[in-house]
């Protein structure tokens, strides 16, 4: 007599219809997942988590010398150019330049702290405990971006702080400011790019620093010639700094709805290129 079985067959809702729900399976399609997940037992907040903990643990370092640099150029350029150089009519040059100096800090954290931490990983061979956990490409993408915002947040904020000791700015619109401090997914796509420190290094310095210093940091686009204000128009980041400037003074050189525009658009188009590059392992699983 033989001792084999039937393979059993997964049950059909179509032929066993007095079946409960629950224990009829579920075979209707879930959508994509978008956020991520943060259900018991997902991995996001723990990568969420060890990203912030890594920068936080060395924050002399990545918060209080960007907050150093900061100061530097404030009492620098105030000094120099403080009686000579009058911007939206009325605003004092030292005022100006505080969101400015501000905002060129957010960005440079923002774009050091997930570029930084991949890097660090391939070198050092540790990216493998990100890569063999059940993480989603969307999970990673998050916890690097959440942590760069929050990263380039704080610097903001203390650079903001320790101006106050100069001259009093008082925020007029923070709505503004909170929606032109959030832009941090280039460091993500620099990092997943880089295999070297020299690699990253040249894409700071041949990209991120430029396009940073000619973006009106320490100037208003009006005082140029006509053919740079131009090119400033094709600066990302001269929308950035120039939204962030009117959440202070309610004056900027562009319409802050454009600028929102712009910026809303380049952060969707660095997200997608971050998310795809993630989805197909790029540099990560070789």
């Amino acid at each position: 007599m033989s001792n084999t079985t039937a393979p059993t067959r997964p049950l059909d809702p179509a032929v066993t219809p007095d079946l409960p729900a629950s224990v009829t399976p579920n075979l209707a399609p879930q959508p994509p997942r978008v956020l991520p997940n943060l259900d018991a037992g997902s991995g996001f907040p723990t990568l969420l988590r060890k990203e912030l903990l890594r920068f936080w643990k060395v924050s002399f370092q990545t918060i209080a010398a960007p907050v150093i640099t900061a100061l530097l150029y404030l009492m620098i350029f105030a000094q120099v150019l403080q009686d000579k150089v009058q911007v939206y009519g009325s605003v004092p040059y030292t005022s100006f330049l505080i969101p400015g100096l501000m905002m060129m800090s957010m960005l440079q954290n923002a774009f050091s702290n997930p570029s930084s931490s991949l890097i660090q990983s391939r070198i050092t061979g540790n990216l493998v405990f990100m890569l063999l956990p059940p993480l989603s490409h969307r999970e990673i993408f998050w916890a690097y971006t959440l942590a760069a915002i929050v990263r380039g947040l704080a610097v903001g904020l203390c650079v903001w702080l320790v101006a106050l000791f100069f001259i009093a700015l008082p925020p007029a619109h923070p709505g503004w400011i909170l929606a032109f401090g959030i832009m941090g997914v280039l460091g993500l796509i620099a990092g997943l790019w880089s295999e070297k420190f020299d690699q990253l290094a040249a894409f700071q310095n041949f990209l991120i620093m430029p396009a940073t210093f000619l973006s009106g940091v320490f100037y208003s686009i009006h005082t140029l010639p006509a053919f740079w204000q131009a090119v400033s128009h094709w600066n990302p980041i001269f929308y950035t700094i120039d939204g962030f400037r009117y959440g202070f003074f309610s004056v900027s050189d562009v319409s802050p709805w454009r600028s929102l525009a712009v910026v809303a658009a380049v952060f969707v188009v660095l997200s997608l290129a971050a998310l795809r590059l993630l989805a197909s392992g790029y540099k990560l699983r070789n």
